[in-house]
């Protein structure tokens, strides 16, 4: 009897010391900063949708003291961290043989974790309708007196003074607004959003305008990843809305790492990658994970609208553009040839193959994005990466697709208002440059020709990514410009110089051919570097080309000749022109190329007098050396 009583004294003891031990575990608030999404958070979490728990192994556990660090694996925890109380209960838990509190946790991570890890489902927060947008923006509103544009490089007192969840204009073709999507056959999506030292307001409205105009069964979350901005709190009272989680990172990593940081800890099937300073329209999601439905590898982007950097007036973009560079290998915006907008008249909301995305905003398959190679994560801070996952997704057998039906509007600005380390001239070189020497096999060499100042920009270690191209047997750069890209012209193999030919003292005038044929005159257009009506080349045989035909001073070697388009003559003298110094001087005689009368005459020839109407140079010159 006296054993019987002893067994229901132990066992009572039992039961409240774990009644006890239950009230004092950590709050929902502990759990969440212990699993890494607490508002101070350094951690980069990899993750997937089917993550497995990671439990702590004592035998690899020890401690370093002397750097006040504690080593788990390969998973480092600043023991200075201002969750004193919570590294406290972890650490008790750790030198018993309990199991440990949560699953996994992580601080300060000096690489990123191998292991699939297991999200918690603590994270209510309040619903966006409730969030209080006033006390969060109100602190960084511009003062009275103060410059509108010095922090953000756009008029950042109009963008304070917006509702977040203003409604804006729908642009969409009339075709969209009768579409319907069966919500439960399409995939979900996490939105990844990174910002540095980003206008609260744009911030605010980029991630109400996801919810407001999202199905909320297809946003699984949204990850706000700060690139080290000077105010933590810009993210940390944003996590308070429910479904945004903020990653920080510890030091300024740019772009690309940041994005790669955010899809490493996304969960959903798709990754949808968000500008910071972007509004998106109504149904501008379910087009985007229809078309990843239908195909896995394809790459879509909404049509971009433009939000005025001046007073915020949203306004719609022309359906009939898509992405494309030239042999600088600068993005640009292309025009539709006249027979694509016609093909497309039977349904003008199809899929517009592209052959570049603009880069800011984008969803792809997330397995088709880590298969792919995700990002160059050699590249810094901003630029190239659109030429980079442009080249690899089409080359390695994807498709880049602007979805009609899909609208999302952004702040264009005209310069960036963040520093670049070693200046944005070098960086984004030096990005362009890892691109080229990837993916552009010989055809590099008329970037080199367009920009000969890259040479002198290193562009790093390429193995990794020579690496990608190989595992997934992608195509030559041959192929691309072929069947994706014919509209970009290849500089014959006869030129020595390529491409427009630019009046360097205006900056912004080219050589025109103002639509003649044979025999008309040649004048001057402002530069719109799409070819065309601009695009020369100087061959071997001393002739400037445009087509078929040549450059002749139709006048005779004199002053005030007028240049014309004739036809090819290579032993005519009237023919051979020599581009060095920025001018066009006739072969052997000193008259030059000169626009002082391009509006009565067109081109003509003058004395070389070193003028401004004189300065002349290609785009790509030294194409034989």
């Amino acid at each position: 009897m006296r054993r019987n009583n002893k067994l229901i004294l132990v066992v009572g003891v039992m039961w409240l010391t774990g009644t006890i031990y239950y009230m004092k575990s950590p709050t929902s608030e502990d759990q969440k900063e212990i699993r890494g999404w607490s508002d101070d958070d350094d951690a980069h979490v990899k993750s997937d949708s089917n993550r497995q728990p990671l439990h702590w192994n004592n035998a690899d556990a020890n401690a370093n003291e002397k750097d006040n660090k504690i080593h788990f694996n390969s998973i480092t925890f600043d023991n200075h961290n201002k969750n004193g109380a919570i590294m406290d209960k972890l650490m008790q838990n750790k030198n018993s043989n309990q199991e440990p509190l949560v699953n996994i946790f992580e601080f300060h991570a000096t690489q990123a974790p191998e292991t699939n890890l297991e999200r918690s489902s603590l994270h209510d927060g309040v619903s966006w309708k409730n969030f209080d947008g006033e006390s969060y923006i109100g602190p960084k509103r511009v003062k009275a007196g103060g410059d509108k544009y010095k922090r953000n490089k756009f008029n950042q007192e109009a963008s304070d003074n917006i509702p977040m969840d203003r409604k804006v204009p729908d642009t969409r073709h009339a075709r969209c607004e009768k579409q319907t999507w069966d919500i439960s056959k399409l995939p979900q999506t996490s939105v990844i959003i990174t910002y540095h030292n980003e206008a609260r307001s744009t911030l605010l409205r980029t991630v109400v305008s996801v919810l407001n105009n999202s199905p909320a069964e297809l946003i699984r979350e949204i990850i706000l990843v700060d690139d080290f901005s000077d105010d933590p709190s810009d993210g940390i009272e944003m996590e308070k809305i429910q479904k945004v989680h903020v990653l920080r990172n510890k030091k300024r990593e740019g772009l690309m790492r940041s994005r790669v940081r955010g899809a490493d800890f996304a969960t959903a099937p798709v990754l949808t990658f968000l500008d910071s300073h972007v509004e998106c329209n109504i149904n501008w999601l379910e087009p985007l994970l229809e078309r990843i439905a239908d195909n896995s590898k394809a790459v879509v982007c909404p049509i971009i609208d433009v939000i005025n950097m001046d007073n915020f007036q949203y306004i719609g973009a022309s359906a009939d553009l898509k992405g494309g560079f030239d042999w600088n290998l600068v993005f640009k915006w292309d025009y539709m040839t006249a027979e694509e907008r016609k093909a497309r008249r039977q349904n003008p909301v199809s899929p517009i193959a592209t052959p570049m995305i603009a880069g800011g905003l984008f969803s792809m398959d997330k397995n088709y994005f880590n298969a792919l190679g995700k990002y160059d994560l050699k590249m810094d801070v901003w630029g190239g990466e659109n030429l980079e996952i442009s080249f690899r997704v089409w080359q390695c057998g994807g498709r880049l697709e602007i979805i009609p039906c899909s609208r999302v509007g952004h702040v264009f600005r005209k310069q960036h208002p963040y520093t670049f380390p070693g200046g944005s001239g070098n960086v984004f070189t030096r990005n362009t440059r890892r691109a080229a020497e990837v993916w552009m096999d010989e055809y590099k060499e008329f970037y080199y020709s367009a920009v000969p100042s890259a040479k002198m920009v290193s562009f790093g270690n390429i193995d990794d990514r020579l690496e990608v191209r190989r595992k997934n047997h992608c195509k030559p750069f041959k192929w691309y410009l072929e069947n994706v890209y014919p509209e970009l012209r290849v500089p014959n193999k006869e030129a020595v110089a390529f491409g427009a030919i630019k009046q360097e003292s205006s900056g912004s005038l080219c050589m025109d051919t103002l639509g003649s044929l044979e025999g008309g005159k040649i004048g001057t257009y402002e530069c719109h570097d799409s070819g065309g009506n601009q695009e020369f080349s100087l061959n071997k045989k001393d002739q400037i080309m445009h087509l078929h035909l040549c450059f002749m001073a139709v006048d005779g070697l004199s002053q005030g000749s007028v240049i014309k388009l004739m036809k090819c003559n290579e032993n005519s003298a009237l023919q051979k022109f020599d581009n060095s110094n920025s001018e066009i001087r006739v072969k052997g005689l000193n008259l030059c190329l000169d626009s002082r009368n391009v509006e009565e005459k067109g081109i003509t020839l003058a004395k070389c007098s070193n003028r401004l109407s004189q300065s002349w140079s290609f785009t790509m010159n030294n194409l034989q050396t």
